[in-house]
């Protein structure tokens, strides 16, 4: 079998089974996250993820457990929360996606009672295929945090980093993949948001990667700003390959990636999780060759759909699924024949 030019994955989450939600157990658990891997596996997905089911939390849905599920077991955190303190939260600017913080830091940090390794080497035990590992980045659970110990975001944000890369180091995934969904709004940030994700990236023993993305609630953008903005943190990255929102993108925005490292591997969003209307094979196959004629052959190594699916219907996700290996598939097969044209 040839592998492919350009591989299919997915950024991470997955809706999250009714039957999960209604009646959560162990055994519920690892049945979903087998279901998710083989929904994926079936569709041609060439590295899939476990949906990221290994952090659902029913209290805490609005956010997927992207938070509350790494920052509440860490040492140094409070999770009992006053009014003033919550309030206090509210005022700042940027954080209009949270009601409350995740917590507050009275004290130094560490990894407290967060098992990573155990969870990875459980979904990756159900995968046939490559599989990817993913987690929030220190960037975001900085954010999400009020300080009352180490006095800067930034200073906090290495800290997270150290307590995620000493359990990263653990994760025996073919990919590891941190996600930042906060700083594309905020890339004044980017110089010390690359040094703590580097700090991570640094402890992945196999391939490290990074997905960025503008946020999605309710189908809508959490973030405002431009990835050319970016273009010098993703530079300053030590990782494999980048997984960047695109679909949901102005088309020419395309361009900001001349500016990417070429060693640095190349995602591209091709799939819009903030519209329900399922792509098809050939709307696929044209995103890419309209990107392929602005970056140059060869220079997408991934596609995958914006951002996770988990705030959308299983039947719509599973279609858009489906759609992204088939507009793969056409792409390539079209591939020479453009080539001879030009």
């Amino acid at each position: 079998m040839t592998t492919p030019g350009i591989l299919t994955t997915v950024v991470g989450s997955y809706p999250i089974p009714d039957w999960l939600a209604g009646s959560p157990s162990e055994q519920a658990l690892i049945d979903a996250t087998r279901v998710v891997l083989a929904t994926q596996e079936r569709a041609g997905i060439d590295v899939v993820c476990d949906g990221e089911l290994y952090r659902f939390d029913v209290n805490h849905p609005e956010t997927n457990g992207m938070i509350e599920y790494f920052v509440r077991p860490m040492g140094g955190v409070r999770t009992a929360l006053s009014f003033p303190e919550i309030q206090a939260f509210r005022d700042q600017a940027g954080m209009a996606f949270r009601t409350r913080p995740a917590g507050i830091v009275e004290g130094p940090i560490d990894g407290g009672t967060l098992d990573l390794p155990a969870a990875c080497a459980r979904a990756k035990a159900l995968a046939s295929r490559t599989f990817k590992f993913t987690l929030t980045g220190p960037h975001m659970l900085a954010k999400t945090l009020s300080d009352r110990h180490y006095g800067s975001t930034p200073r906090l944000a290495m800290a997270i980093a150290e307590a995620l890369a000493e359990q990263v180091a653990h994760c025996d995934a073919d990919v590891v993949q941190i996600d930042e969904a906060n700083l594309p709004g905020h890339p004044d940030e980017w110089e010390w948001a690359a040094e703590a994700c580097n700090i991570v990236l640094s402890a992945v023993k196999t391939t490290p990667a990074i997905h960025l993305c503008f946020g999605n609630y309710g189908g809508q953008s959490v973030q405002r700003g431009t990835w050319e903005k970016l273009i010098g943190f993703l530079n300053a990255l030590k990782v494999d390959h980048i997984v960047m929102e695109m679909a949901h993108r102005p088309a020419e925005e395309v361009t900001a990636f001349r500016g990417l490292r070429p060693e640095i591997g190349l995602g591209l969003g091709v799939v819009d999780v903030k519209r329900t209307e399922v792509e098809s094979a050939d709307q696929i196959a044209r995103s890419l060759e309209r990107a392929a004629g602005l970056l140059g052959e060869g220079r997408i190594r991934y596609i995958h759909p914006d951002c996770g699916f988990w705030m959308l219907k299983r039947s719509i996700a599973d279609a858009k699924i489906r759609a992204l290996v088939a507009g793969r598939d056409l792409y390539e097969a079209r591939a020479p024949q453009s080539a001879a044209a030009s």
